[in-house]
């Protein structure tokens, strides 16, 4: 499955990925620096807020798109959408 979106939509997904990348590079820094367990955890926390964001971003912008048959695949109906769509979220969880 292709990810299409808009260009601002994915810029915004990408700038949320790249948050969420210098924060983690940040966790790395505050280990390696011996920082305390709160200063690390809170860091790691925002890091992954970071990443679940970017991901609801994909989900809500895209979602006619996730949701689209793939090649050769049948036409879903509703009830196999409702468990593609709850996957894709508890995927997030």
């Amino acid at each position: 499955m292709e990810l299409q979106m808009a260009a601002d939509e994915l810029k915004s997904v990408i700038n949320r990925l790249k948050r969420a990348q210098g924060q983690i590079a940040g966790v790395i820094n505050m280990i390696e620096q011996g920082r305390s367990c709160d200063e690390v955890v809170t860091q790691l926390a925002a890091a992954s807020r970071a990443l679940d964001r970017a991901g609801f971003a994909i989900i809500a912008t895209g979602l006619e798109h996730c949701m689209a048959p793939e090649n050769g695949e049948p036409d879903m109906d509703r009830d196999q959408m409702r468990a593609r769509l709850e996957k894709l979220f508890l995927s997030l969880a």
